[in-house]
């Protein structure tokens, strides 16, 4: 009796994330790279959802899988087909787009309008959601440096943690100190192992 081959998994398959479809932190990062060295006028975009855990806490972990999976459709939308929309984290996604600074803003409006519609679960529920977003402009910074811009991107985010509006990074937000690359007080640079 002879087996079946075994299938070698599709390099492509394992660099999407199964729950969101978007594509995981090492490709992301890749893609991004390439992009942004042949491209100008990109924009990086940093979301977080917030309240994220209150939601797997109060509603369960099929609700927070919901929650994920509808921001990663409504990034992927928002974007569109020649950006790349990476998932970074447990909630933290991250968007590399062709916009010029001049349309972010309008752009970055529209995606937080998105972000705040409410999440339907399959039972009927709905979950109220909100995320706060941050955006840094290679034009703004002059620079095409990935590490660059997400720092900013990441520090105009928090900028505006809670408050239902983007933010869009400028000069100051690139120089916010940082530890291995991700700003001070975010998971893992907290000795105390607290998040921000």
């Amino acid at each position: 009796m002879t087996s079946a081959p075994i299938a070698a998994p599709s390099p492509i398959g394992s660099d999407k994330d199964p729950l969101t479809g978007l594509l995981r932190r090492n490709a992301y990062t890749a893609r991004a790279r390439r992009l942004l060295a042949r491209r100008d006028d990109l924009a990086v975009v940093m979301v977080d959802a917030d309240h994220f855990k209150a939601v797997n806490d109060m509603m369960g972990h099929p609700a927070g899988d919901a929650v994920l999976a509808a921001f990663g459709a409504r990034l992927t939308a928002w974007a569109g087909p020649r950006a790349f929309v990476g998932r970074l984290g447990v909630d933290e996604f991250a968007v590399v787009v062709q916009m010029t600074a001049a349309h972010l803003e309008q752009r970055l409006a529209q995606l937080v309008r998105m972000l705040h519609t409410p999440v339907v679960l399959e039972d009927g529920r709905t979950v109220d959601v909100a995320a706060s977003v941050g955006a840094a402009s290679t034009s703004v910074l002059a620079t095409r440096d990935l590490t660059v811009l997400q720092r900013a991107a990441d520090a105009a985010m928090y900028a505006g943690k809670h408050t239902g509006c983007a933010v869009l990074a400028d000069r100051s937000h690139a120089t916010v100190p940082s530890i291995n690359g991700r700003r001070a007080g975010r998971p893992g640079t907290n000795p105390l192992g607290r998040a921000a």
